[in-house]
């Protein structure tokens, strides 16, 4: 039986998970990205979130992608297409991998900027970590850990995420962090 999902507060060892991961990918990757970006709510102290490190290769262009492809699958990746975000790819994480959810991304591309401005935009506003945080415990305590169940938690909280991306762009635009 599949069990509710799972958020929980923030854990100060994320960010050393994030570099335990992003320093497994370097070595294959880094002749092709310009970064390895830690996104998504892991990357955002205080706030709550499923325990799993959200990572973006970014690269300098969509023509390094076929390549990057090739290099992830050949380390155990199963490349996922862009699961309906046109201009990022998904990747799943090898079996014997710790648990994390992979992307790559060109540079300044929009879901790259929507990635690390709402991470920056949230870390700068712990009014807004907490409004989304509250949100999220609330939803995982409605929808199981299965796969619809996932989608269900995703799209209940979309408005929220669109919200704060659309007020990241706009905190960019006047020169805010």
């Amino acid at each position: 039986m599949t069990g509710m999902i799972v958020v929980g507060d923030y854990d100060p060892r994320w960010p050393e998970r994030f570099e335990d991961l992003r320093e497994r990918l370097a070595p294959h990757v880094a002749d092709l990205a310009v970064s390895i970006e830690h996104v998504g709510s892991t990357a955002v102290p205080g706030c709550a979130a499923k325990p799993i490190i959200d990572l973006d290769i970014v690269v300098a262009e969509d023509a390094t992608m076929p390549e990057l492809i090739s290099r992830l699958t050949e380390q155990g990746y199963r490349h996922e297409g862009d699961l309906g975000i046109p201009g990022r790819e998904a990747f799943q994480a090898p079996p014997a991998a710790p648990e994390h959810h992979l992307y790559s991304v060109v540079k300044g591309s929009r879901p790259h900027l929507d990635h690390v401005l709402l991470r920056d935009y949230l870390r700068q506003r712990p009014d807004e970590v907490r409004r989304y945080s509250a949100l999220k415990v609330a939803l995982a305590q409605r929808f199981r850990a299965d796969s619809q169940g996932r989608r269900d938690y995703s799209r209940a909280k979309s408005a929220l995420v669109e919200e704060l991306v659309a007020k990241s762009y706009l905190a960019r635009a006047a020169g805010e962090p």
